[in-house]
């Protein structure tokens, strides 16, 4: 995906990028340019294998958070990209924040929230394409908050007949979420099949969910 790196990343070339199983990174949060990434192996969730550990079920039964859905997309994207101890740099710098923006006021991109008192806990936000969702990053300010939006995003993906959760890398984290890594080629091929689907618009307002059917929807415990 070679560009010119003084322009401005647009929409259109996130768009064509994913198509082509790109995406971008900034090598630190202050750098201003971004490279593109195409892994040998991805790390991909397919709706009917999605899983869920038991004790996130639990954590989702009780209801402890309010999820909300492209309510603060900007905000979620922020947090996303805040350093932490554990996370002392991240690769999303201003450019990205730009883009993925415009992208969500172009509503491609989508933010799945936890809120508790009022306040932002923990979520994720990412790409919806065809029948792929891409995921790009989550954070917690409190504890599973970004597990259990985790949760509530695959239920939505598998109520919308997504073909697969495209989480870029192969990583241990999501493996109890039912991650699985495929290998580059096999990966584009799923990938140019996914893109031809239309899936029910599950981040609109019209689309409802509870914690019920979120519990039913992802049977398989880890």
């Amino acid at each position: 995906m070679p560009r010119d790196s003084h322009e401005p990343i647009t929409p259109d070339e996130i768009i064509r990028a994913y198509s082509l199983g790109y995406f971008p990174m900034a090598r630190a949060r202050d750098d201003a340019e971004v490279v593109w990434v195409l892994p040998d192996e991805r790390g991909v969730i397919f709706p009917a294998d999605a899983k869920m550990p038991k004790r996130l079920a639990r954590t989702v039964r009780q209801e402890i958070f309010e999820i909300r859905v492209n309510t603060a997309f900007g905000k979620v994207l922020e947090a996303c990209a805040e350093q932490q101890k554990s996370r002392p740099d991240t690769w999303i710098n201003d450019a990205i924040i730009e883009v993925y923006s415009e992208l969500h006021y172009m509503g491609l991109a989508h933010s799945v929230e936890c809120w508790r008192g009022g306040k932002l806990a923990g979520g994720l936000y990412g790409v919806a394409l065809g029948g792929v969702f891409c995921g790009e990053s989550m954070f917690s300010r409190e504890r599973d908050a970004s597990k259990v939006a985790m949760a509530h995003l695959m239920a939505r993906i598998k109520a919308g007949g997504f073909k697969m959760i495209d989480a870029q890398f192969y990583n241990e984290h999501l493996v109890q979420f039912g991650l699985i890594g495929l290998p580059n080629e096999d990966y584009q091929a799923r990938l140019q099949a996914a893109l031809l689907e239309s899936p029910l618009d599950v981040f609109g307002p019209d689309y409802q969910s509870d914690t019920t059917s979120v519990l039913q929807s992802i049977t398989q415990t880890s």
